[in-house]
């Protein structure tokens, strides 16, 4: 089975599991609004239109592009995950989350080195990309922004800049309670899909 044909059966057990709740409770819950009969999903750049109760999605800033299978089923992850805790303000590493040493090495590889290798020598464009997201400067490296990707999950992502003497660095830190919403492998893909969508709009 390709790994395309997982993510759509990962969303049709997603759209079964919410088609037998209160939807209006978990879009509460969840932290999005119902408008029109439809959840509205702000997502980086982009404002995703989910139709209900078929759980179809539209980009709604770019109404001729199809939204990604990857991203609707991290999306209904997050819609069907049974605990939404409020963020704590205290922020962990990737391996600090539980169960997320398995997949560190997939991680750094979708995440981290991208980050590092695309901006740590090119902070201007890492600001360029900012600029057209609603990121939120931090006091965090040479340059450190958060971003709510849902709700109720923030994300830094924490620069340092290299020189002559020493590489650049990057770091991705998340708020303690994402373990208790998203498994470790859907939180890679969350970050890498920031940093890889941060990277097309630096250009």
């Amino acid at each position: 089975m390709s790994r395309i044909d997982d993510y759509i059966n990962a969303k049709k057990l997603a759209v079964e599991t919410l088609k037998r709740q209160d939807i209006e409770t978990v879009v509460l819950i969840a932290g999005f609004e119902i408008i029109d009969n439809a959840i509205r999903i702000p997502f980086i750049d982009r404002v995703y239109i989910v139709s209900i109760p078929d759980f179809e999605f539209k980009d709604e800033t770019a109404p001729d592009k199809e939204v990604p299978i990857q991203e609707q089923v991290l999306i209904m992850h997050y819609l069907t995950a049974e605990i939404k805790p409020v963020p704590t303000g205290n922020r962990v590493a990737y391996r600090e989350i539980p169960g997320a040493t398995f997949y560190f090495s997939t991680f750094a590889k979708r995440a981290i080195d991208p980050l590092k290798n695309t901006f740590g020598n090119n902070i201007p464009g890492l600001l360029k990309a900012v600029e057209k997201t609603n990121g939120k400067k931090i006091d965090l490296g040479d340059a450190g922004f958060e971003y709510y990707l849902f709700p109720k999950v923030p994300i830094q992502l924490i620069l340092w800049e290299g020189d002559d003497e020493f590489p650049a660095e990057a770091n991705i830190l998340f708020d303690e309670t994402i373990g208790k919403i998203l498994l470790p492998e859907d939180i890679a893909w969350l970050a890498g899909m920031l940093v890889y969508r941060m990277m097309e709009l630096s250009r």
